[in-house]
């Protein structure tokens, strides 16, 4: 089962380079697999049918991997006789669906390589849900199908009815997971296991029982479509028809259909069971089929036949006895087949005919003979005529619902009156299915017909034909229905059959047939009677009304929120925050005994110049004035931090402080000097209440936090586990040991920042590397030197390899000697020093993190002295892909550890003695450290090229198109804000000087 999952997997990323070479025919390549696993399955029947002779229970095939060993969660797959019969639905009618795409879909098909990926990737997640023992895998399973079935039935982009009937499909079942998530947890906690095998062997009782299933149940009903979530189905059939086939015929719409027959056998006689799966399967098949009858659409009178045969299943498998579930089991294999059958004729006709409206239908059935006859035989199943397999179902629930009628069982009365008349109606638009798509209309022409070619037919075909072959073979069926139904309560003497002789199912079937005859002769009384009957249980409308409802409320909230611009939405922000944390404060009883005011006489003073610091930013008129205050706050922290003890806390402030002064810096050259220079501030009493109470606030949590701990702190251990990880720098081994799940996770934040701002600033589309002297990357970032000496040869000054020769790209103005002499001196000690940082971290103040901000400060360094071109040349690699690499390296180094039989993050040591230098340790964590190292680089690289180089470059295209003059004619302009000049020699940036403009 793994290895299948496994195979999907894989298949399914090749896919879409795949059609790009094979087109449609892709589909006969990828149909293998499914049509694969479904022949490894026929030949485990022997294993899962056969009775094993020590504990007389049919065998199973169990295959367990280690996820969170901690919480006792494993990925457990489980074959038994139910996952096996579902698992041989899921890849047979996978494998026949993915057949029949090859002929449905044209080459230009849009988006083709994305969907054949989608189909096998669903086929492979349904296999996994319908096999999977833990009860989170398979929630994970379960929720991958909703999200799946979300991107096919929205393949068609474009059409804003398959975008809503997608969302409304994925709200809706995600609703359902979420909450059958609660209930998964309850019946774990409440079993003390995740295994389903073990909670269905061991049943959990009492409340949590009953709470527990009932949420689960509502996940069941609303991926089954059950009322009152049954209206997602219909709109889902904006979904090319080969979905529908697969997705609302034989696989997703059945995982509820699986939930409650698994777990029927453990929980059935609870007191919250019978309402909901009784109650609600007979509503949703009276409902189903009565809407069936009202539409002319072919697709959507069976979409409706099948939310009514839905609540058919749901109420045989969840009946709760042996006879029941074999029934239910029988019928979910003959629904499957004749369902998927008919849907996928439904397409055929679509495609000959150009319509799915019977009304526009004439003579299609003498037109495609074939076609005509397998879809009778499918319609005929679905309608229960013998000797077809439906037949055998439908009589098999008869015979359960009676014996339970003839025990004096009251749900069992709801049960059969409930069926009885759901066949009917289901009879009855069978035949307005049948008549509508194939019969000849009395005066009207035959339908003109396109030619589909004969491949097209051999999915249905095959397909009727099985439930033609399978009501023949039902004994050789049976056994594995029963292995499965065997396991509930009840004598084992009934047995599927096509002739069970004359008796009282028999004669139901005959009082069905009776009247769906009645109802079809007098289809026009029944029809204007449906039309003067208003909707039932149109819970569409409700489902609207709410979404329309969250989205005004979202609206006119936001704009309540923000109708104050930043300020104002700032303000709700501290406020919450206040509001939250001062219910928090007055509700707590534990205040500390005594206050410690300092550690060290030097705390208070430094604390107050950095609360007259913040204070002076925030009435700062400037901008660069309030920037550098800011600044003092957080130096201040790195003297706090250094101060007490913590100097690698210390180091990194300090480079990140740094770091953040330039980002705000390159920001605020696009905006005035002055704060609020258009609009003055308002309510400056109020904005200063808020802030007091924010840092009053936040003062309070402090001194409670500090003085609230019950427990020994675990820092005690901290140094013996940084000693066993090799390292005496506990912060680092921290970092990339003990917690480094936390680090991984940080450092794909900082992809998704950089990321993020990139997408900001490239309106038109991300460059590759940031521009280079005489780059070949695009016109607009071509340079030529200027050549300010005559008789310095122009090949020589534009060959020359040199850097940081600023006179190149910046015009005098925008030049700093100082700084140019400063940055030579001082990048490659930097560069040095990081890399110094980066590996000897382990043992001393340092790390990865730390190390890449002080390569990152360099690298600004060369961008303030020389500009965006200076660059270029300093890193000419792509920042995205060093991003994507750091990221790499370090999520490898977490995974690499698997390949070997260990767990993730496992850290291996080498030890050498080099003469000279003696014993040599280094660890496999060193790795994960130098892709934090390449992350922060990059990530401060990506900065520079969004908030620098490409800001610089969108300055001086404006200048150009103001004046008409080029980028070099304004001296000092590029490098000063849109306010005042001075600001240049803080962030100076290139000319961008042509080739013409550059010619002494």
């Amino acid at each position: 089962m793994l290895v299948s999952l496994g195979l999907f997997a894989l298949v399914w990323l090749l896919t879409p380079f795949a059609t790009r070479l094979l087109g449609r025919r892709v589909f006969l390549v990828i149909a293998v697999l499914p049509a694969a696993v479904f022949a490894w399955l026929l030949a485990q029947l022997p294993l899962v049918v056969g009775v094993s002779a020590e504990t007389g229970t049919s065998g199973e095939l169990v295959e367990q991997l280690r996820w969170i060993p901690r919480l006792g969660i494993e990925l457990g797959f489980r074959l038994d006789a139910l996952s096996l019969l579902l698992a041989l639905v899921v890849t047979g009618v996978g494998a026949l669906v993915l057949l029949y795409c090859a002929w449905y879909f044209r080459d230009d098909e849009p988006s083709l390589g994305r969907f054949a990926s989608l189909l096998l990737l669903f086929a492979g997640v349904m296999f996994g849900l319908v096999t999977a023992d833990d009860v989170f895998a398979l929630f994970i399973f379960w929720e991958a199908t909703s999200v799946l079935s979300y991107l096919l039935i929205g393949h068609y982009t474009g059409r804003r009815e398959s975008r809503g009937a997608a969302l409304q499909a994925l709200t809706v079942t995600t609703f359902g997971g979420l909450v059958m998530l609660v209930g998964l947890v309850l019946l774990a906690v409440a079993g003390e296991t995740t295994s389903l095998a073990t909670l269905l062997a061991t049943p959990v009782t009492g409340a949590a029982a009953e709470w527990g299933i009932a949420l689960v149940l509502v996940g069941a009903i609303s991926k089954s479509a059950l009322v009152p979530f049954h209206f997602w189905l219909p709109a889902a059939m904006a979904a090319p028809t080969p979905v529908s086939a697969y997705l609302h015929a034989a696989a997703m719409v059945k995982a509820g259909v699986y939930l409650v027959a698994r777990l029927a056998p453990g929980y059935a006689d609870l007191s919250v069971w019978h309402p909901i799966v009784i109650g609600l399967g007979v509503l949703t098949m009276l409902v189903g089929g009565w809407r069936a009858l009202r539409q002319y659409d072919l697709k959507l009178l069976l979409a409706y036949g099948t939310v009514s045969q839905l609540g058919f299943l749901i109420v045989v498998v969840g009946f709760g006895t042996r006879d029941a579930a074999l029934a239910g089991v029988a019928l979910l294999l003959a629904h499957a087949l004749f369902k998927s059958t008919l849907f996928l004729v439904v397409g055929i006709v679509d495609h000959a005919a150009g319509t799915r409206d019977w009304r526009e239908l004439s003579g299609v059935g003498r037109r495609m003979p074939v076609l005509a006859t397998f879809a009778g035989l499918a319609a005929a199943s679905m309608a229960g005529l013998p000797p077809l397999i439906g037949f055998v179902a439908k009589e098999a629930v008869f015979e359960a619902f009676l014996e339970g009628v003839a025990h004096g069982e009251a749900w069992a009365w709801l049960a059969l009156v409930g069926v009885v008349v759901g066949s009917i109606l289901t009879v009855a638009y069978t035949v307005r299915f049948f008549w509508g798509a194939f019969w000849r209309r009395p005066g009207r022409d035959d339908t003109p017909l396109h030619d589909e070619g004969a491949g097209i037919l051999i999915s249905p075909v095959v397909l009727a034909t099985a439930g033609v072959v399978a009501a023949f073979a039902i004994t050789s069926i049976e056994p594995l229905l029963t292995a499965y139904a065997d396991e509930l309560p009840g004598p084992q003497e009934y047995h599927l059959a096509l002739w069970h002789g004359l008796g009282p199912a028999l004669a139901l079937s005959a009082l069905v047939f009776g009247v769906a005859a009645l109802l079809v002769w007098l289809r026009r009384p029944v029809a204007r009677f449906q039309a003067a009957t208003p909707e039932w249980f149109d819970t569409s409308r409700e489902y609207l009304s709410i979404v329309r409802g969250v989205d005004r409320f979202a609206a006119a909230l936001t704009v309540f929120i923000q109708r104050r611009g930043l300020p104002g939405y700032v303000a709700v922000i501290v406020l919450v925050l206040i509001a939250g944390l001062g219910t928090g404060l007055l509700l707590n009883g534990a205040w500390p005994d005594e206050v410690r005011a300092w550690d060290f006489p030097a705390q208070p003073f430094v604390a107050a110049v950095m609360a007259v610091a913040a204070v002076a930013a925030a009435v700062a008129s400037h901008r660069v004035t309030a920037i550098l205050l800011v600044g003092v706050t957080g130096f201040g922290l790195v003297v706090l931090f250094g101060m007490s003890g913590a100097p690698d806390l210390a180091l990194t402030q300090a480079l990140v402080e740094s770091l953040t002064l330039v980002a705000f810096v390159l920001v605020l050259r696009r905006l005035p000097k002055q704060i609020a220079q258009h609009n003055p501030p308002v309510r400056r009493r109020f904005r200063a209440i808020i802030g007091v109470l924010a840092g009053l606030a936040m003062g309070a949590v402090g001194l409670i936090a500090l003085g609230a701990r019950v427990e020994p702190s675990i820092s005690g251990g901290l140094p013996e586990l940084a000693l066993e990880a090799h390292g005496k720098n506990i912060v680092n081994v921290m970092l990339v040991d003990i917690r480094a799940w936390d680090t991984l996770g940080e450092i794909s934040v900082l992809v998704a920042v950089a990321t993020g701002v990139a997408s900001l600033i490239f309106v038109t589309g991300r460059t590759g590397a940031a521009p280079r002297l005489d780059s070949s990357a695009g016109r607009r970032d071509r340079v030529r030197p200027v050549v300010e000496q005559q008789d310095v040869p122009e090949d020589r000054a534009t060959s020359r390899q040199a850097w940081l020769l600023a006179g190149r790209t910046l015009g005098p103005r925008n030049r700093s000697i100082l700084i140019e002499v400063l940055v030579r001196l001082l990048f490659h000690p930097a560069i040095i020093v990081s890399v110094y940082l980066l590996f000897a971290g382990h043992n001393a103040p340092g790390g990865g993190f730390a190390g890449g901000l002080l390569a990152g400060l360099a690298l600004v360094a060369r961008y303030l002295a020389a500009g965006r071109y200076e660059l270029g040349e300093a890193v000419p690699v792509d920042a995205g892909k060093l991003l994507g690499f750091g990221l790499l390296l370090a999520a490898g180094t977490a995974t690499a550890p698997l390949v070997f039989g260990s767990t993730v993050f496992t850290s291996t040591w080498f030890e050498w003695h080099v003469p000279v230098l003696g014993e040599i340790s280094f660890g496999t964590s060193t790795f994960f450290d130098i892709g934090v190292y390449l992350v922060v680089v990059a990530l401060v690289l990506d900065i520079l090229r969004s908030l620098g180089a490409e800001v610089d470059r969108h300055r001086e295209e404006g200048m150009d198109a103001a004046d008409g003059s080029g980028p070099g004619d304004e001296p000092g302009a590029p490098g000063a804000s849109d306010a005042d000049d001075d600001t240049a020699a803080t962030a100076p940036v290139d000319t961008g000087t042509t080739p013409e403009e550059a010619r002494p």
